[in-house]
């Protein structure tokens, strides 16, 4: 098995999906010659020529509206939107069409196609470069919203995402995308979207999360683990549209408490819905308020303040803590 970081796990997947299907086509602004602004394309140019590796002007509406063309036409469009920022240009073709074939004709026609962009903070970019809008897409009844968090679990899933025969919005957090090494197995190979994991077993408290944040719980939970005495559950998401919602409440009813984990503003955001079914499902069996460790109700700031809104592990472990004392 080779080393990869998440970019060339993601790399991985593009091109096996394209040599296994001649249909799998990418198409968004620089994704051919220049290689994707963080090389997620690289090679894919060279190795299927420019009808299937597809440059495109700068113009989101027109990539993701092209790939819905293309979708009805026997295709399965991969489109790059280069930040999540810009994402919103395309947000009505995204609202108004994407999202609604299923639905609009009463199961007759789907629309199987990917929209990856590269999302979050912690790289020190510029304004519209940074956000964190799953909440946004994952509200959209008809999308499927997934997060990857490592090397291995990026490839799996976006194999997974161009294979389904819905709309798939494919968030990857660029805050790792080489940050780490991980195997990665020489067979293809993916994961059921909708599905979470555990990634550290724990009885005191459950640490609820998704993407970059995975390795903030898990660097929490280790401190909890060594100065504590406590030991905390770990649980990756995955995907936040559809949640695992048995995942979740099987844990929490185990350790009896939960802290919630994201980036993105905590108003609205996937934190509550997640708060919401733990409520629904498992009040009784809880110890101890929710806690919410979020990124705070403002736009994310520039350079020097960034690392200060983006939670690290000293709140998830004060969380906890506040948890355990209640």
């Amino acid at each position: 098995m080779a080393q990869l970081t998440m970019v060339k796990a993601l790399n991985l997947a593009l091109a096996e999906a394209m040599r296994e299907n001649p249909n799998v086509l990418v198409l968004g602004q620089d994704v051919g010659q220049d290689e994707g602004v963080f090389r997620v394309t690289e090679g894919l140019l060279a190795e299927f020529g420019s009808n299937r590796c597809i440059d495109t002007p700068l113009a989101e509406a027109a990539i993701v509206g092209a790939g819905i063309g293309l979708a009805f036409t026997g295709f399965v469009p991969v489109c790059e939107i280069q930040f999540d920022g810009f994402s919103f240009q395309a947000f009505h073709q995204i609202e108004n069409h994407v999202r609604r074939f299923r639905n609009r004709t009463r199961g007759r026609y789907t629309c199987p196609m990917v929209i990856r962009m590269p999302y979050g903070g912690g790289i020190r970019a510029l304004e519209h470069h940074s956000e964190a809008p799953e909440a946004s897409y994952a509200h959209l009844a008809g999308l499927k919203v997934v997060i990857p968090s490592g090397p291995r679990n990026a490839r799996a899933l976006l194999r997974a995402a161009i294979y389904d025969p819905d709309p798939v919005i494919f968030f990857e957090p660029k805050a790792i995308y080489r940050a780490t090494r991980e195997e990665v197995p020489d067979q293809p190979e993916t994961l059921p979207i909708g599905k979470g994991r555990v990634v550290r077993a724990g009885r005191d408290v459950t640490l609820i999360t998704y993407g970059a944040m995975v390795k903030t719980a898990l660097d929490a939970a280790e401190e909890l683990a060594d100065e504590h005495q406590v030991q905390a559950e770990v649980l990756d998401l995955l995907s936040v549209a559809p949640l695992d919602g048995a995942l979740i409440n099987q844990s929490v009813r185990r350790t009896g408490r939960a802290v919630v984990i994201h980036e993105a503003p905590r108003h609205c955001g996937v934190g509550a819905e997640i708060v919401a079914r733990i409520v629904e499902d498992s009040l009784l069996y809880l110890e101890a308020p929710v806690k919410r460790v979020t990124g705070f109700d403002t736009v994310i700031p520039y350079f020097r303040n960034e690392l200060t809104y983006l939670p690290d592990p000293g709140r998830v472990v004060q969380a906890a803590l506040e948890t355990l004392r209640f």
